[in-house]
């Protein structure tokens, strides 16, 4: 079980809750572990708690032992002509860690054996009502934790050597640890006291869940948890505030309520800030840059008090400046060059490649995240000083930007009064920043520790069935976010229900998921009043009237069964169902059981069938999204709704009479759905399984010329029902880009989202070397795009011309 060292977020709020937030953990146990149900199991369990916690309390000794190895020198040196500190500051900082470092080695050196020499009749429940009864120590900590960490501070302001000291302290490694030892600062080290009694009575209360009623250890931990419990409640309220809270030199505490990163557009350009919102003022920073060894610091870039804030409604908002987009085909060739960096540096890794080399594909893969999450986000979120100006943020997410205009919103309704802070007030409040900021890094993956979740790579089937809990009739309709490369995207959409308290969707949707580790509801009441456009998007406004989120925890999710759960947001609740299919179970390609219908069946087979050069399937498809899809925004790219896309499957299956009724009624994005799905689902892939690795080598050729040869070469090759089908769908998807000003599909688009489905083997077996599901997709999606970006660039190609021109090899690549 592995030790996680989480940091503090908000504040060292001690919490007997667990992560879900729900209520305060009791000491009784969940039923199921009555006397002798399940002990063996219950007992092995409590093994693999406790040796989590071993682990994980080895490092928090180690912990505090590098917390006190300076203060020995920093005593010896209080009594000469030149300290360091005085003794009454040594005292004030390291205050009771001593006392704190010999209970915990106590424990640690009398529970360990135990642990080793494991057997169903051990007990340790009196360890821990010990560890519990000795909890006055912390108490006493907990009190002198403010004053111990401004008595830090202002030392290492005044003190260069002590300042040295405090930035670096080295914690030892695990004994089974690569790492000798980690830098950590002295401000980090002193809050993990604080934060260990909330993991002691976590793992009291799992160690209670795995041990039988009528085991000797469960009165004793009963009794542990208890004190744990009273404890916690007992301080919670002292120490909430410490750590998040800036005084002003009026005496007034000003408390940090929310901060993050995000992008702003200033002078037309687009720039990362640190946005801070206080209990009184939001301020806009950016992060100085510093040579090595000095403090980082934030510069104020502005600051609007509260009491002025304004949101401007739609009418009242100005037309921005014009912020050109980034093009989709640069960001997706971002997202490409970052997966394959990701790929290099497993591979790296895995062959214990050189640290320097590593380093450099790491700081390479940061620059392209940096630059994705910068030019990305596309959502107006402007704010505006009724004395001054307007400012503009661009955000990825609706769920991002309600966020934080609530937490403004709920914060106004206090009585706040308008203010403009002197230099030193200013200087005072961005000083405090870099302490008090809950969100250390930029949000892109490189910034993420190598044992923390690499996230989902795979398709979530969601379906959102309905909803209850609102007070009046309304228009009402759901849309769908998930991260992936740090950043929130809305992924799909349900249509409106109109006119109702009780909405009944039942809308499925397959969402492909690129390191996901979230999912997100928003539900909206749709506006149809043209007037309440806003002018930095040219977008009507639609109300959110709840949101929520949940983790999409992989055991969970990676079952073969629906899981079925309920958002609560506001007072409403959405219920939906999902399950997840992993990308090395999506990429496979399976033939249909019954060679009567289209999918999953021989193209062919199917044109033989019907007597035709295109199938009838292929035909239908673009024929109804020319007609009336090829200006909707995001056409191929935007999830149809699942249900009628396998209604169209069943129908085209059956070949069903009244299929021209049904596609002329059925929802543009679901028709497009069933084109790609038909492609998807081809037992083999329509530039076929003996070409690819021809694809693969002819796209990768530098010469202009001797790539034209081999990719028309290989064109030639194709089986006649298969290069008839690829030139008339390639010709459609022209069309379809033709009309990019309107529904955003540029070629490159069409590129990426055709790409693998045209070119991508049935047999995935022959990637198994690679280390995972999200390697063989970034290792070749980017080849198989550019194969079918290099047919949509080039000029027309006609089937006669090419089958008469016999200039081109005809030996094989």
């Amino acid at each position: 079980m592995p030790y996680i060292d989480e940091s503090p977020t908000m504040s060292p709020q001690l919490s007997a809750r667990g992560q879900g937030g729900g209520d305060g953990i009791s000491p009784t146990p969940p039923e199921g572990l009555a006397p002798g149900v399940e002990a063996g199991k219950g007992l092995e369990m409590r093994k693999l708690v406790l040796s989590g916690f071993l682990a994980s309390e080895e490092i928090y000794i180690n912990q505090l032992e590098a917390l006190l190895l300076p203060m020995k020198p920093l005593k010896a040196t209080a009594t000469t002509s030149q300290p360091v500190l005085t003794i009454q500051q040594i005292e004030t900082i390291f205050y009771k860690i001593q006392d704190i470092y010999e209970i915990h080695k106590e424990f640690y050196d009398n529970l360990c054996p135990k642990v080793q020499q494991w057997d169903s009749q051990v007990t340790m429940g009196h360890l821990f009502q010990k560890l519990a009864s000795q909890l006055g120590v912390y108490k006493a900590f907990v009190d002198n934790y403010k004053v111990a960490l401004e008595t830090a501070e202002k030392c290492s302001q005044s003190n260069n050597q002590f300042q040295k000291i405090s930035e670096e302290l080295k914690v030892k490694g695990p004994k089974d640890s690569k790492d000798s030892h980690t830098s950590v600062t002295m401000e980090a080290l002193l809050y993990k006291p604080i934060d260990r009694v909330t993991r002691s009575t976590l793992v009291l209360h799992d160690l209670l869940k795995h041990t039988p009623v009528d085991h000797p250890d469960y009165p004793l931990l009963q009794d542990a948890l208890r004190i744990s419990q009273n404890f916690l409640s007992s301080i919670n309220e002292d120490i909430d505030p410490r750590r998040t809270a800036v005084t002003t030199p009026k005496g007034e505490t000003r408390q940090l309520v929310k901060d993050g990163f995000l992008v702003e557009v200033s002078e037309s350009s687009r720039k990362l800030r640190h946005v801070f919102l206080f209990t009184d003022v939001l301020l806009c920073a950016k992060l100085k840059k510093t040579s090595a060894g000095k403090h980082q610091q934030y510069d104020c870039k502005w600051y609007i008090p509260l009491a002025d804030l304004v949101f401007p409604s739609p009418e009242e908002s100005e037309a921005s400046p014009q912020v050109h987009p980034f093009p989709d085909h640069e960001l997706e060739d971002m997202k490409m060059k970052i997966s394959a960096l990701k790929s290099e540096i497993q591979k790296e890794k895995a062959n214990k490649g050189q640290s320097r080399a590593i380093e450099r594909l790491k700081k390479k893969m940061f620059e392209n995240e940096f630059l994705l999450l910068l030019n990305s986000p596309t959502i107006p979120f402007r704010i505006h000083n009724r004395n001054g100006k307007s400012y503009l943020f661009l955000l990825s997410s609706d769920y991002e930007r309600s966020e934080w205009r609530e937490a403004i919103q709920k914060l106004q309704k206090k009585d706040l009064q308008a203010f403009v802070l002197s230099s030193v007030e200013l200087q005072v409040l961005t000083g405090s920043c870099f302490k008090l900021r809950t969100v250390h890094n930029i949000p892109v993956t490189s910034n993420k520790d190598d044992d923390e979740s690499p996230g989902l790579y795979g398709f979530l089937h969601v379906i959102v069935h309905s909803a209850k809990g609102f007070k009046q009739s309304a228009n009402l309709y759901c849309t769908l976010e998930v991260d992936s490369f740090g950043y929130f995207v809305s992924k799909a959409k349900t249509r409106v229900f109109r006119d109702t308290t009780e909405p009944k969707w039942d809308e499925e949707f397959e969402i492909e998921l690129e390191g996901s580790q979230s999912l997100r509801i928003l539900c909206y009441e749709k506006c149809y009043d043209k007037t309440k456009v806003n002018k930095d998007n040219n977008e009507i406004v639609d109300k959110i009237m709840g949101k929520g989120q949940i983790q999409l925890d992989p055991q969970t999710v990676e079952t073969k069964n629906w899981h079925t759960d309920v958002i609560e947001m506001n007072g409403i609740k959405v219920e939906f169902s999902m399950k997840f299919t992993s990308r090395d179970m999506s990429l496979k390609r399976t033939p249909s059981k019954k060679q009567t219908g289209v999918f999953g069946v021989k193209i062919s087979v199917v044109t033989k069938r019907e007597r035709s050069k295109v199938p009838y399937i292929v035909r239908q498809c673009v024929e109804e999204v020319e007609k009336r899809g090829i200006e909707e925004v995001g056409i191929y790219r935007i999830s149809g709704v699942a249900t009628d896309i396998q209604a169209l499957k069943a129908a085209f299956d059956a070949n069903n009479k009244d299929i021209l009724l049904m596609l002329s009624d059925m929802d543009i994005n679901a028709i497009a759905g069933t084109l790609k799905l038909y492609f998807r689902e081809l037992p083999e892939p329509l530039l076929t399984d003996r070409l690819y690795p021809a694809f693969m080598e002819g796209i990768a050729l530098s010469d202009p010329a001797a790539k034209e040869n081999c990719m028309m070469h290989l064109l030639r090759t194709l089986p006649d029902p298969n290069l008839i089908t690829f030139l008339f769908l390639l010709e459609h998807l022209k069309r379809v880009a033709e009309k990019e000003p309107i529904n955003k599909m540029s070629l490159h688009n069409l590129a990426t989202v055709f790409g693998p489905t045209l070119l991508r083997p049935s047999e995935v077996e022959s990637k198994a070397h690679l280390t995972s599901a999200a390697d063989i997709w970034s290792h070749d999606v980017m080849a198989q795009v550019q194969v079918l970006l290099y047919y949509l660039q080039h000029p027309p190609i006609s089937f006669a011309e090419l089958k008469r021109n016999t200039l081109y090899f005809s030996t094989d690549v």
